[in-house]
């Protein structure tokens, strides 16, 4: 009896071991079809000035390539029929289960696209950046990027107009406008030390400046605005109470290249029709990312560190924890689109 349990015992812990082995070696295998992100819930995207505080709810399902893993998603749109030739981003973030956006948010958003008080017919696709970790045998090469879409989903789109301020005496133009229709306008303009301009209503046909305190206060007919300094600035003025505020709002590119700081940082402009931040920039491989004004109280990037693909992509910005890899060196063009504290950026390699 002893001599046969010895054999039982030793034959079970042989198991065992060959049975470890294999779970050492075990590999992650995506699917050779991996099934693709779908867009299930779309609200009524007439839009409302009156709602514009409101919360649209957009909802999707996720990626599946046969196990767990993390992605980016995007939801985008573009003109229906044109086969997301240059799509707008409308939500980005780590994951499709809930999608929430402020109606004014969006309808910022739609407006550097479609016409304001237009019905416009709109396809839709929610789109996911796969992100496969080391060992996993899967293709992520720039060749063949890990990207997977959703079908489209066409619907009518009606942004409403907004009213703007127009600054006159520049010699350029540049205005700032009221997302939600209350007297309040916000933007962001260019200017230089040698500025004036006054604040013009074209609806109303009302002329804004300085009350002549030179401390933030308007007055109808007042006196022109004196710039601060040069650079971009995010301009607000609420003609209910008579009040303006310019304070600076330079986005720069920083990373390894610029020593953390230590040397300037690459400023962007800002592109008022399209709303985002750019700049062409010759990039060496290693990490970057964005921050405001040159100081790290706020920064935009990934949630992790993650590499960006040799020929550019589109990455989801959901905080700034992470930064960006550039695992090719080259001269990029960056367009960099920011919703508060997240957003989105898109490098296209020249």
């Amino acid at each position: 009896m002893n001599k046969h349990l010895k054999i039982l015992l030793v034959f079970i812990g042989l198991i065992g071991l060959f049975t470890s082995c294999d779970n050492d070696g075990m590999k992650v295998v995506m699917l050779d079809n991996p099934i693709a992100p779908t867009l299930t819930t779309v609200p009524d995207l007439t839009l409302q000035r009156s709602a514009g505080n409101d919360t649209l709810t957009f909802s999707g399902t996720p990626v599946d390539p046969g196990f767990q893993a993390s992605a980016n998603y995007f939801l985008e749109a573009c003109a229906s029929g044109k086969n997301f030739a240059d799509p707008i981003t409308l939500i980005s973030g780590t994951s499709p289960d809930v999608m929430k956006i402020k109606v004014s948010d969006l309808n910022t958003i739609l407006l550097r696209s479609f016409k304001g008080d237009v019905a416009t017919s709109v396809d839709l696709r929610l789109r996911a950046n796969l992100v496969v970790d080391a060992g996993t045998g899967a293709i992520g090469t720039s060749s063949k990027p890990l990207t997977y879409s959703s079908e489209i989903k066409t619907v009518d789109v009606t942004p409403y107009g907004l009213p703007r301020l127009d600054l006159i005496g520049l010699g350029t133009t540049q205005k700032i406008q009221s997302v939600l229709g209350d007297g309040v306008y916000t933007g962001y303009v260019s200017l230089t030390a040698s500025d004036l301009f006054t604040l013009n209503d074209p609806d109303a046909a009302t002329n804004y400046g300085d009350n002549g305190s030179n401390n933030g206060k308007l007055k109808v007919d007042g006196d022109a605005i004196t710039s601060p300094g040069d650079g971009w600035y995010q301009l607000d003025a609420d003609i209910n109470n008579l009040t303006y505020a310019l304070q600076p709002y330079n986005v720069g590119v920083v990373g390894a290249f610029t020593d953390w700081g230590g040397q300037p940082d690459h400023m962007m402009a800002y592109n008022t029709d399209k709303g985002y931040w750019y700049i062409d920039i010759d990039l060496p491989a290693g990490p970057m990312k964005f921050r405001l004004n040159s100081d790290w109280s706020v920064n935009w990037g990934p949630g992790a560190d993650t590499d960006l693909p040799a020929d550019g992509g589109t990455l989801a910005l959901p905080d700034g924890n992470g930064n960006i890899i550039i695992t090719s060196a080259g001269n990029y063009t960056i367009h960099l689109t920011l919703n508060g504290s997240s957003g989105s950026v898109t490098f296209i390699k020249n």
